[in-house]
């Protein structure tokens, strides 16, 4: 019965840290997940940027294609701020885990300004996707100041 109960509390004890971390194994894992996928946003509002600042020529076929990209992927990095890793190769602040639910709620506006940026490359109208193009990018530094060093 002691090795049954020994057992019962072990498997307990590793379902709890699956169950808190589902989608990353270690914490260095979630950091160059979240890492990664800031990477890949960052290129898109790079040359979307450039293209509405005419550094570049305006391509709305292009620029569709990368705002569907970020939108796509501006739900992806929060699943990776996980417990733990804010410890490591990281510029997060610690006020992501104490102030979480802010985190929580800028990540989730600046995910929706990503979809209607989306919506509107759909137009072709550069003024329309100028504007969403600006939340967006807002949504970003808003996250930015308060939660990246």
């Amino acid at each position: 019965m002691k090795k049954s109960l020994t057992l019962l509390t072990l498997l307990a004890g590793m379902s709890v840290q699956v169950q808190a971390n589902p989608l990353f194994e270690e914490k260095e894992d979630a950091i160059e997940y979240r890492k990664a996928a800031f990477q890949l946003i960052r290129y898109q509002i790079g040359d979307m940027g450039d293209m509405l600042k005419g550094k570049v020529p305006f391509n709305a076929e292009r620029f569709k294609q990368r705002a569907h990209n970020a939108a796509q992927l501006s739900s992806m990095p929060w699943e990776a701020f996980i417990a733990g890793s804010d410890k490591g190769d990281t510029s997060a602040l610690p006020a992501i885990w104490s102030d979480r639910k802010t985190f929580d709620e800028k990540s989730s506006k600046f995910a929706k300004y990503a979809q209607e940026l989306a919506a509107a490359s759909e137009t072709g109208d550069k003024k329309i996707i100028a504007s969403a193009f600006r939340n967006w990018a807002k949504g970003c530094k808003d996250c930015h100041k308060s939660f990246k060093d």
